[in-house]
């Protein structure tokens, strides 16, 4: 069984304020080619197709096309779930009056998730697509209240994937998630929205001949070889730059091992990080890569970005090498913490939950509660 593994498309996305819907354009071109190229039966998508759960119209429109034509021009089945960026419900809506033998679209956690079951010459193929999901909607669905973290949330997911797999199938999971161990990018947004551990150990992937995952933008693998992020196909931030991105050509044989290639994306821009002085970098090649500047002259140069975007049109950012040196050796001060007023840390939640704080009479109600609490009365 052949995939192509892929994941954090993140559609409708800009880099420091540049449209990135041309850069998307040639990065599925590119899939939909490598799936024509690799004769792949499934591709998956492990979620963040879009960059925010409420999508430009372009981008829903990009993806759509992108989708229709993996339907029109080859036999490849798809596989995709919901990321942490994604509207769960916006995904799931995708799977009405599709093929359910040849796609798998999960947005919303489920108790009883059923595989897609695929055969090649060895047998059967199943594969479990498991949408990302925060805790309140978890415990929810699987009507427990002790969920508390992603590690509790997945636990659950697997187990109820795990059910319907059907005996002596290689098992294959599509999963959202943090595993331990593996490396973040600046990009990347927590999963856990308040406090918490986020991260899931590998260990709760057990049984499965591989796992496709999504969430951190660099490709690796995450405590074991067959469990692996594809990475973004694009990079969103400098420190990724001249990174290497790639999606996952996998190949599973009989016996349920799987053998991973990385195919190289080709981006229409670079993300690159370029030192010097002014006036070196004036006679440096053009380029319209997504260039970051550090420049090493002593003195401030007049009009220094207007001018290198004559050179560099998508220069985004420009530091003085001092500057970023004159914060490293800057010595820590004493400062003294200030504990935070309880009543403080109660609004800032309910303005982050509902965006409105703390009314008169709510104040009122925390205040004696506090002060019960305070005084070792019972609040309840």
């Amino acid at each position: 069984m052949r995939l192509l593994h892929t994941s954090d498309l993140h559609l409708g996305r800009h880099f420091s304020g540049i449209a990135l819907e041309e850069d998307h354009g040639a990065i599925l071109d590119q899939i939909a080619r490598a799936i024509v190229d690799s004769r792949v039966d499934v591709l998956v998508i492990a979620g963040d197709i879009f960059d925010r759960a409420a999508p430009p119209t372009t981008a829903v429109r990009q993806f759509n096309a992108f989708l229709t034509r993996v339907a029109s021009e080859t036999d490849a089945a798809v596989v995709l779930i919901a990321g942490n960026h994604d509207s769960g419900d916006r995904i799931g809506s995708m799977s009405i009056m599709t093929d359910t033998r040849r796609a798998l679209i999960r947005g919303v956690v489920s108790a009883d998730e059923k595989p897609l079951i695929l055969s090649d010459e060895h047998g059967k193929v199943a594969i479990s697509g498991l949408p990302f999901s925060y805790e309140y909607a978890a415990r929810e669905c699987f009507a427990d209240e002790t969920m508390q973290t992603p590690e509790h949330v997945l636990t659950a997911q697997i187990a109820s994937a795990r059910r319907n797999v059907p005996e002596g199938a290689r098992w294959v999971i599509v999963s959202h998630a943090f595993v331990s161990g593996a490396l973040v990018s600046e990009s990347e947004r927590s999963l856990v929205r308040v406090g918490g551990a986020g991260t899931v150990p590998p260990e709760i992937f057990d049984g499965a001949a591989y796992v496709a995952l999504g969430h951190l933008h660099r490709p690796q693998s995450a405590g074991a070889p067959h469990i692996r992020y594809s990475g973004s196909p694009l990079a969103f931030g400098f420190d990724e730059a001249d990174a290497v991105k790639s999606m996952s050509f996998v190949e599973i044989d009989g016996a349920g091992r799987a053998k991973i290639e990385e195919i190289p994306f080709q981006p229409r821009h670079r993300v690159r990080v370029l030192r010097g002085k002014h006036a070196d970098l004036l006679l440096a090649n053009a380029s319209d890569d997504f260039t970051k500047v550090v420049l090493t002259d002593d003195a401030p140069v007049i009009d220094g970005m207007k001018r290198l975007r004559d050179v560099f049109p998508n220069a985004c950012d420009l530091i003085y090498e001092r500057d970023e040196r004159d914060r490293e050796l800057k010595p820590l001060e004493a400062r003294v913490v200030r504990v935070a007023d309880p009543l403080e840390v109660v609004g800032d939640f309910l303005a982050l939950v509902r965006d409105e704080r703390l009314t008169d009479g709510e104040l009122e109600v925390v205040k004696t509660t506090l002060y019960d609490i305070q005084n070792g009365e019972d609040a309840a």
